[in-house]
């Protein structure tokens, strides 16, 4: 693929969204879908320059890009360090290159130490290390090792996910019969959490770690429900539209060549109009994964809907003591995150049986 011409897609796609975004301020940008280390520097200043040209950026934005181990390279990131990249994510996974090669990774162990090595070189100083636990074959004092190891390279921000089987993947059409038992699933991330604990990292989210002050902003949108465009192959975004009253989600073509042959208007593969069931799902979705939790305002602030339609599935989470409420602060016992699915299920069928009025809060 020309990544010439792949950034110049990119470009029409933003330009084509600008009415849609026109004077929010921009808090973060995050490059990642597939490999996106493997363009080069040049490549991302282009894009990022571009992208100055015609959004608003915050003073303190963050712009994250993801970086494969396997295609790790100092130079590479000096390059991308100097065009505006100021924090690296590094997809390890595991240091384990047996569990690596279960998984279908393309790197090893050594490659992952060496890819946080270059980094620290590069001048990066806002790092996250992604973690994946439950793998096939992996004991509990395996998936502790993991976690060691990453908090002996002491970056800013650890993710520690456990491994989940997409549908519709190799993966999952070829999924192991070797994988941890739900006790052993439990003791590892018990023990990861306190090893990270011990080590400094506060837990800020269902699989999420920081350093103080390091809190991931890119996430923090996410999981606040926060509005972000996806641009390029296979993206997707979401959108609050208060003039009109609406809030939309939006997916891009998917394969890079038909990404690449359709006009800007034309790569749009699906839009979808979150209706009030969507809405207070989805919300609920994302904002209890949040350990602080959140003010109930921000239910209304980003839904555009009364927080009186919370109360009855609220009421329920608190006698099966999944959350507290406080000073209208609403946050999930650690019973709540643990057991997030059975959380999340009380918000399934909440049905609003009025005509509502949408003036969300726009926090681009």
């Amino acid at each position: 693929m020309n990544e010439r011409a792949y950034i110049r897609a990119l470009i029409e796609d933003i330009q084509q969204e600008l009415p849609l975004i026109w004077g929010r301020p921009i808090h973060s940008i995050f490059i990642g879908g597939g490999t996106p280390s493997l363009f080069s520097a040049g490549a991302i200043r282009q894009l990022l320059s571009d992208l100055r040209a015609l959004l608003n950026f915050s003073p303190a934005i963050e712009i994250t890009m993801e970086a494969n181990p396997g295609s790790a390279d100092e130079s590479r990131f000096a390059g991308y360090r100097e065009a505006g990249v100021n924090r690296l994510s590094i997809g390890i996974q595991s240091f384990d290159s047996d569990s690596l090669k279960r998984i279908g990774r393309i790197h090893d162990g050594a490659q992952s130490l060496a890819a946080v090595q270059k980094a620290r070189v590069a001048g990066f100083d806002n790092i996250n290390l992604d973690l994946i636990f439950a793998l096939p074959a992996q004991m509990p004092e395996q998936a502790v090792a993991d976690v060691e190891q990453a908090i002996a390279l002491e970056p800013q921000h650890i993710s520690h996910y456990q491994l989940t089987i997409e549908p519709n993947t190799l993966f999952h059409s070829q999924t192991p019969d070797n994988l941890p038992a739900e006790d052993d699933t439990w003791e590892m991330q018990g023990l990861a959490q306190q090893k990270l604990r011990e080590a400094g990292y506060t837990q800020y989210e269902i699989s999420a770690y920081s350093r103080k002050g390091r809190r991931s902003q890119h996430n923090l949108n996410y999981w606040q429900f926060g509005d972000y465009l996806g641009i390029g192959a296979g993206a997707h975004g979401k959108l609050s539209l208060p003039g009109e009253g609406r809030i939309i989600r939006r997916s891009r073509t998917r394969q890079p060549e038909a990404y690449l042959q359709h006009c800007a208007d034309q790569r749009i593969s699906l839009q979808q109009e979150l209706n009030d069931q969507d809405l207070i799902f989805e919300f609920m979705l994302n904002a209890l994964r949040l350990t602080d939790g959140f003010a109930l305002d921000l239910f209304s602030e980003r839904c555009g809907l009364p927080v009186s339609l919370l109360h009855a599935p609220i009421h329920q989470a608190l006698q099966q003591e999944l959350v507290t409420l406080k000073n209208d602060l609403l946050k999930p016992t650690d019973r709540g995150l643990q057991f997030h699915n059975d959380l999340q299920a009380l918000f399934l069928d909440v049905e609003p049986d009025y005509s509502r009025s949408i003036n969300p809060v726009i926090e681009f």
